[in-house]
């Protein structure tokens, strides 16, 4: 008996063990997915104002991207391509939800799909099909969170948050999630958030989406950072950054932090993926911009344009990915890659597999994770953005260094530029290489038609003296900017 006791003993420690040593085989994956991030906000990326130390560290362990690009120039496309590994043309989501409105223009954009449909295999779903824990925190934007939140597309832990930063002004939507403390910053909550889904799922393989409400306007942070950049500012006579927008970045470098040290804690660096990103590119300022209520965010120099726009500025983005039994330390890969390819990176890396029914127009970034002079099977990436916003209306196609943007607003403008070249897009090369604009744009209207894009169309109200008019598509009346009121910078002015 003694001895049947011994040998179901070790059968069950082996048991424990290979169990153990299956889940290794499929590393945990952390997505941080941070808003309105620029490009060259991190000092990874050459800024020398904001300090970052633990994203930058991130970037010394692993791997950093030259070249990424947001799939949407603005959140909600970005976020749709990212669960749904599908160019978000393709659903019909083009503009952030609920969008813009300027019924003056001289042309009527699109309606936007306004939420993920369900019937979408989200990447959670996919990787909880293939076994792992899913876990969502933070903003969703992609639908009413009580019929199309985050809990709804296959995550098993939804922390979906809505509200500004400042202590007070933002809420969980799940009355069951622990509320945060009364004196308790968003990131800082939902950093806490995401360091107790690590510890209690330290046993089994896991996937969680970080996707905080920074670094979006309206500009709120701590005030000793808060003071730490105006003095700063100050000492080195500089406007922008804007010490708010500056002391807000260091806040998700410390939700970063805290996430790596959560890791760190429970024995589990080595056997997860850390993956952070932004949704679109930088914001220099609000769209309808008054001085009297709005702030300057920042320079995006050397990138031309911002959010809302197809040039570099609003589409360019860091993308930084850590995983030490996988990655190279200290490694850069310049070739060109897009939200999209998360959703079968993320799957490949699961084990998991892709969903037979759907398209999937993202490809595994596992070959450039073990390889960064390898090239993607991809021949082009493509862009559409049929709204007006800090740009008119644009579709944008890049094949190799060459990039043509074409507007869709009626004026049959192009623009072309060698990216390798000419980073700020300073250049208009489309009166001296028509042949390589007849290309791109006959490649251009090929995809617009095979993802049945939507287009805009001529507007019979076009009014050129009330073209720049922003309305509410909620209210279905003008957005006067001047009765805005300015938000509160720091937990001293609430």
């Amino acid at each position: 008996m003694k001895m049947k006791s011994f040998l179901l003993g070790v059968l069950l420690l082996a048991s424990a063990n290979w169990a153990r040593a299956e889940t290794q085989v499929r590393p945990n994956v952390i997505f941080i997915f941070i808003d309105d991030l620029g490009w060259g906000d991190l000092g990874c990326y050459g800024n020398d104002f904001i300090d970052t130390p633990n994203i930058d560290q991130l970037a010394k362990d692993g791997m950093r991207f030259t070249d990424f690009y947001a799939a949407g120039a603005v959140c909600s496309p970005t976020r749709c391509a990212v669960q749904s590994g599908q160019n978000q043309v393709r659903i019909g989501i083009t503009a952030h939800i609920p969008g813009h409105w300027r019924p003056f223009e001289r042309v009527i954009n699109p309606q936007t799909t306004m939420a993920l449909p369900l019937d979408v295999v989200t990447v959670g779903e996919s990787m909880k099909q293939a076994g792992y824990v899913t876990g969502y925190v933070g903003k969703w934007h992609l639908g009413r969170g009580d019929k199309f939140g985050p809990d709804k597309q296959g995550y098993d832990f939804a922390a979906e948050i809505n509200g500004p930063h400042l202590p007070g002004r933002f809420k969980a939507t799940d009355p069951t999630i622990e509320k945060p403390a009364p004196d308790q910053f968003r990131t800082d909550y939902e950093a806490e958030l995401c360091e107790s889904f690590i510890r209690k799922n330290r046993e089994r393989p896991f996937f969680l989406i970080l996707s905080p409400y920074a670094v979006h306007i309206p500009l709120a942070s701590k005030s000793e950072l808060v003071d730490k950049y105006r003095k700063r500012a100050k000492q080195r006579n500089r406007s922008l950054p804007h010490p708010v927008y500056a002391g807000l970045v260091e806040e998700v470098d410390d939700q970063v932090g805290r996430i790596v040290r959560a890791l760190d804690a429970q024995g589990l660096t080595n056997d997860t993926m850390v993956v952070f990103t932004s949704d679109n590119g930088g914001l220099n300022k609000r769209y309808d911009y008054d001085e009297r209520v709005d702030d300057v965010v920042s320079d995006l120099t050397p990138l031309k344009g911002e959010k809302g726009s197809l040039h570099e500025g609003g589409i360019r983005v860091p993308l930084i990915v850590k995983h030490p039994k996988r990655i190279k330390a200290g490694t850069t890969c310049s070739e060109p890659t897009i939200s999209y390819d998360f959703y079968p990176t993320f799957v490949e890396v699961g084990d998991g597999s892709l969903p037979r029914n759907q398209t999937m127009d993202g490809l595994s970034l596992l070959p450039l994770l073990q390889n960064p002079l390898a090239k993607l099977k991809r021949k082009a990436i493509h862009w559409h953005y049929p709204h007006y916003h800090h740009d008119r209306p644009a579709s944008a196609i890049r094949e190799g260094d060459w990039k043509l943007i074409e507007y869709l607003d009626g004026t049959d403008d192009l623009e072309l530029y060698h990216i390798a070249n000419d980073l700020s897009e300073s250049i208009n090369l489309a009166g001296e290489r028509k042949g390589k604009v007849a290309d791109l744009k006959r490649k251009l209207l090929e995809w617009r038609n095979e993802v049945l894009a939507r287009l805009p169309i001529p507007n019979p109200s076009y009014d050129p003296k009330r073209a720049s008019e922003w309305w509410s598509r909620r209210k279905a009346e003008p957005i006067d900017s001047s009765l805005r009121k300015r938000f509160p910078s720091t937990e001293r002015e609430l």
